[in-house]
């Protein structure tokens, strides 16, 4: 008698596991091949005794459930036409073409030539934050020449020197639980997000005030660049907000970074670049950590924060997808997987679904290839530098979590931010 064949939950969702079994089947193991935990005898099953952990299937679930509300009550129609078309490597709807496939992601971001600066693109929303000098759409000279010097921040040793402010952020936040007390997971990282930032800059502003600045002028950035419906005065919003954060920027600018001879020029372009890295650390933050801390709350992770904790953090980047898609126009004519591309194409470049997060669970004991998780970060030259400073924080967050068990007590989701997550996640000790 041969083991049923598991029947799928959802489309697009992975298949429940068996009856009986502690963890989902590996993925090399055909449908009908024998179950782990049983004996054949004749035509009649013997079950072996059961496994541990049999309620991480129904688990993961749960928690797949949650993470996906960031989507749907954020962004419904956008997400609705991704489920819809994402069955087919990339899909071409008018002048607008979908990627989902990992091939048709890579080959958008590295071998189409891209219009970096153009209307309804990540590039054109920092343009509004940066007056037109852009800090990772930057091409030629120029853009090698900011990258060396962030690269010099955001390396081993410049993350090093950060690690212990974040630090003392994350343990004053943290001190509610060892009494039983409540956290909120969203305050906790705009403040470490925002902190960790004005230690880069070299500012002297409160975490929190940077990350409002932030936030505020990234999601009216997005509102009037990203595709979509625009509201009524979001041009004028988006630059009233992005002036804002980069007046605090130079107001609290605690030593000059303009080298002798420069002129005023470039110490504006210096300022929107400032304003452009603080959006990107903090927005990215504030979108993935609590997301990620969700996570291992429902599914019941948190024993992998202190047994595989690099593991455990690439695995819950690449299914929380912090970025889910990348929107560019094409500077010329190519092809993604196949598809013919034209210039002046939009492309929406699926992150989410490069990496497979839409469909394979987080396993730190199985984790996906480095190549693929590292997708969240981009490809190529304009990859995201500040990927070693976005693992080690959400590293150290989970670590710090871990013994305490935390679950989560409610959860809003944030409708009017620049990326999905949530607005408040409050999360208790476990018992």
């Amino acid at each position: 008698m041969t083991p049923a064949t598991p029947k799928p939950s959802h489309p697009g969702e992975p298949s429940s596991p068996p009856a009986g079994t502690g963890s989902q089947e590996p993925r090399s193991q055909p449908a009908d091949s024998q179950e782990p935990g049983s004996q054949l005898a004749g035509a009649v099953r013997i079950p072996l005794p059961a496994q541990p952990e049999r309620t991480r299937p129904r688990r993961m679930r749960a928690a797949r459930r949650r993470d996906r509300r960031v989507y749907l009550l954020s962004h419904p129609l956008l997400f609705a036409l991704l489920a819809a078309t994402r069955h087919r490597p990339s899909t071409r709807l008018g002048r607008t073409v979908l990627t989902h496939s990992r091939t048709a992601f890579v080959d958008g971001l590295t071998r189409v030539p891209l219009n970096r600066t153009a209307e309804g693109t990540t590039g054109g929303a920092a343009g509004t934050l940066t007056g037109g000098s852009l800090l990772f759409d930057q091409e030629g000279d120029a853009h090698r020449t900011t990258r060396r010097s962030l690269a010099d921040h955001l390396s081993a040793d410049g993350v090093s020197r950060l690690r212990p402010i974040w630090l003392a952020v994350l343990n004053q936040h943290l001190t509610p639980l060892s009494t039983g007390g409540t956290v909120d997971l969203v305050s906790l990282s705009a403040d470490l997000a925002g902190t960790t930032a004005a230690a880069l800059l070299n500012l002297d502003v409160p975490g929190p005030l940077l990350a409002t600045a932030a936030r505020t002028a990234a999601a009216a950035a997005a509102r009037d660049h990203l595709p979509g419906l625009r509201r009524p005065g979001a041009h004028k919003a988006a630059h009233r907000a992005a002036a804002n954060l980069t007046t605090l920027i130079i107001s609290t600018r605690t030593e000059l970074t303009a080298e002798p001879g420069e002129s005023e020029g470039d110490g504006a372009g210096e300022d929107g670049l400032a304003a452009m890295l603080a959006v990107a650390a903090v927005n990215t933050t504030v979108a993935a950590l609590p997301r990620a801390v969700a996570w291992c709350a429902d599914a019941g992770l948190w024993s992998y924060a202190e047994s595989h904790p690099e593991a455990l953090t690439a695995e819950l980047l690449r299914v929380t997808a912090p970025t889910p898609l990348l929107p560019r126009v094409a500077a010329a004519d190519g092809e993604v997987a196949g598809c013919p591309v034209r210039v002046g194409d939009r492309l929406i470049l699926v992150a989410r679904h490069a990496v497979d997060a839409h469909r394979r669970d987080p396993s730190p004991e199985d984790p996906a290839p480095p190549q693929v998780a590292q997708l969240v970060f981009g490809a190529g030259t304009h990859a995201c530098p500040g990927a070693r400073l976005a693992r080690q924080q959400i590293q150290d967050v989970l670590a710090a979590l871990a013994k305490f068990r935390p679950v989560v007590v409610s959860a809003r989701v944030d409708r009017h931010s620049a990326l999905p997550g949530w607005s408040s996640l409050i999360v208790k000790p476990g018992q």
